[in-house]
């Protein structure tokens, strides 16, 4: 019977190895690079994660991606690095967050998120080239939520005088050296920071500083201005990582009643005023 029971134990670790074998095998791409699922997005491994930073034809970084994480999502407080408690909301501010319900968020209707927002789906930068160069980046979402594109100007204009209050504010950029800093104001105070409610005003300022460090990982070292809801400016860092180099968005169009909301318990809410 011990020998039996050996056997059978021999048995299951051998079959084990050659699952995990074959896993592994199924992971790796057709450029032979190895691949990790992390959180039902697949990844590149960490090694390959080591790779060099790729460059365009012109000799600038190549920030494309795509990319998952990169931002605030559940609490922007513990996303961005901080300790519990260190975020310098206003009184006003706290209460109003404290207050708040993850089942009330607007994004849960299919409303814009915002920045420094991200969801757990892939994103990516995308580029617009005319004869004079760079002109326009688009940062894509794969959640297609009320056509969510934002537009980053990157031919020299400046903030308008008077900016219309808007989901994705007015964003301008440049680069300093292989970071991309991008700009922007005018944003509406309708979208929360996080699933946990931290609010904001149209005073609202930002400055994110995109920096690829390597192959597969992108620093946004970002700066959050609002003196109607923080007395003071705040530091937070992003990190995101490469998603899998073969694959690009996909296509998820939110609807307005979001029914696949809805089942998951959450139900449709106007975003405070």
């Amino acid at each position: 019977m011990r020998k039996l029971s050996f056997i059978a134990v021999a048995v299951a670790v051998l079959a084990a190895v050659v699952v995990a074998q074959a896993q592994r095998a199924q992971t790796t791409s057709q450029s032979g690079v190895e691949q990790v699922s992390v959180g039902g997005t697949p990844r590149i491994s960490a090694a390959d994660a080591l790779r060099p930073v790729p460059r365009l034809p012109d000799g600038r970084v190549d920030l494309t991606g795509p990319w998952v994480g990169g931002g605030s999502n559940a609490d922007i407080e513990r996303d961005g690095g901080l300790k519990p408690g260190e975020l310098p909301l206003l009184p006003w501010a706290r209460k109003l967050r404290d207050s708040r319900r993850e089942q009330d968020e607007p994004y849960t209707t299919c409303l814009p998120m915002s920045v420094p927002r991200v969801n757990p789906y892939p994103w990516k930068f995308a580029m617009t080239y005319t004869s004079r160069g760079l002109t326009h980046i688009y940062v894509l979402h794969e959640t297609g939520d009320a056509g969510a594109h934002r537009v980053v100007y990157m031919d020299g204009r400046r903030h308008p005088a008077d900016p219309l209050p808007t989901w994705w504010g007015h964003s301008v950029g440049w680069f300093e050296g292989d970071t991309l800093v991008i700009d922007t104001i005018g944003y509406n105070d309708k979208f929360w920071f996080d699933a946990r409610g931290t609010p904001h005003t149209e005073q609202l300022h930002t400055i994110e500083r995109w920096t690829r460090i390597n192959f597969g990982t992108l620093i946004d070292d970002f700066t959050l201005d609002d003196p109607g809801a923080f007395s003071r400016p705040v530091q937070l860092r992003f990190t995101a990582t490469h998603i899998r180099p073969d694959l690009d968005l996909m296509e998820f169009i939110c609807l307005e009643d979001n029914q696949y909301g809805v089942a998951g318990g959450f139900t449709p809410a106007l975003p405070d005023r």
